[in-house]
């Protein structure tokens, strides 16, 4: 790589790196992503194999959310449509309809009439709930003294570990959760035709015309400082790359690893009090689903879910069926193995002959959902931008959440981070005062 001077540098290309890397060289500034990883997208990226399209694991882009209301002002045109939610529940290995429409909850086994009053009434209570008021209770807290049924906390529970890819209610804040279960079922989900990758595919080509120097296969290893300001990043084939600016989209640890001083920073907390979500995915291409009309499976004592993607997006040219199959592991990493067997059996249960069906398989053991999410142990509730000691470091990610989750969590960071900088150069150049002053 040439070495030049650029205004900015960001430090990986997946979905808070690209869209923090448009907000700025869109407000006029020069910018480099570097991308240790020869393809850019990082999770968001999708995989073909023999004809089908594979997501990392099951992804769904929240309709309202932070992420897809940024897509849409970018005018990307992702075509999908939001699956429908009907299907079964799992519970004491035995499937049951899932009382989730008036037919389901008539027909379901899982709760008495008494059970189902108390569901319908739950729902009501958790659409009203106020999400800011309840920032600093665990979501177990919350469910127990809220709901008394215990079928219905449940469902609760499965509803939310569905909508945040997470299983940690003593943990989770109960807050954020809230406000993504009400984002669920006010709103739902988009499944994409193509996968994800249409997104990083546009993304990129938006920054590239935007002016945004991509470097893919270049290790960023230090964020260069000195008294107390950026200087530049070094890379790993020895080049020093000078700015004035860095956002690290990194995990907190690596973003920590990379900068000297880091322990007389914020950058030690953020690092010492992440709690990484992980998940194994069974990720199958089937030439068919043994049973047709299992499309979609909560397991309520199970932390598991099943959904076939094909029914609302487009992943195969040839008529192959994308399914997925996720366990949420929460903050500790399972034995892979054990995981992959828990999730042969489930695909047993729900699809008798699966394995007679299979075109293509991918199984990804301990996969990070996110690097942080909003819990109990976070001494401050919002992570980044800025990083107080280090004038001019940024940082973006899932895990640099202000209570959003996922991409969402990744979108709103990226350009909080953006702004912080284009503030801070106005603040520099005395065109901020100036602004404040006319107003």
């Amino acid at each position: 790589m040439k070495m030049t001077k650029y205004e900015a540098v960001i430090i990986g290309g997946g979905l808070a790196g690209l869209i923090s890397a448009i907000e700025l060289a869109e407000a006029g500034k020069t910018v480099a992503v570097l991308e240790k990883s020869s393809k850019l997208g990082g999770r968001a990226m999708t995989i073909s194999k023999n004809g089908a399209l594979f997501n990392l694991g099951g992804h769904a882009l929240y309709i309202g959310g932070e992420a897809s209301q940024i897509f849409k002002r970018y005018g990307l045109k992702l075509t999908g449509s939001k699956p429908s939610t009907k299907g079964l529940a799992i519970w004491d290995n035995e499937l049951s309809p899932l009382p989730g429409d008036p037919k389901s909850m008539l027909t379901s086994k899982l709760l008495n009439w008494s059970g189902k009053a108390k569901l319908l009434s739950t729902i009501v209570k958790v659409t009203r709930a106020n999400p800011d008021s309840l920032r600093r209770i665990s979501l177990r807290e919350w469910a127990e003294s809220e709901i008394a049924d215990p079928m219905v906390r449940h469902i609760f529970y499965a509803l939310s570990r569905t909508a945040t890819y997470t299983q940690d209610p003593d943990k989770q804040l109960a807050g954020p959760v809230l406000k993504q279960v009400q984002r669920s079922l006010r709103s739902g989900v988009k499944y994409l035709d193509g996968g994800w990758q249409t997104i990083i595919d546009q993304l990129v080509d938006k920054a590239k015309r935007a002016g945004v120097a991509i470097h893919s296969g270049t290790t960023a290893l230090e964020i260069v400082h000195d008294q107390g300001k950026v200087q530049g990043v070094a890379c790993s084939d020895g080049q020093l790359i000078p700015c004035s600016y860095v956002i690290s989209t990194a995990p907190p640890a690596a973003t920590y690893q990379m900068t000297k001083g880091a322990e007389n920073t914020v950058l030690r907390r953020w690092k010492d009090e992440a709690r990484p979500a992980v998940a194994a995915s069974l990720d199958l291409a089937l030439k068919r689903l043994p049973i047709g009309d299992r499309q979609f499976v909560i397991g309520l004592d199970q932390p598991v879910f099943f959904s076939d993607h094909s029914r609302a997006a487009r992943l195969s040219d040839n008529g192959t069926i994308v399914v997925h199959l996720t366990k949420y592991n929460g903050a500790g990493q399972q034995d892979a193995k054990s995981d992959e067997r828990l999730l042969e059996s489930m695909m047993n249960l729900i699809h008798p002959g699966w394995e007679n069906e299979v075109v293509s398989r991918q199984y990804l053991p301990n996969m990070t959902i996110v690097h942080d999410y909003p819990h109990l142990g976070r001494t401050i509730f919002e992570v980044g931008p800025g990083v107080p000691e280090i004038k001019g470091l940024c940082v973006a990610g899932d895990w640099a959440s202000h209570g959003e989750m996922l991409a969402d969590a990744s979108a709103a960071s990226a350009i909080r981070a953006a702004k912080h900088i284009l503030e801070a150069d106005r603040y520099e150049t005395g065109q901020l005062g100036k602004i404040s002053v006319a107003n």
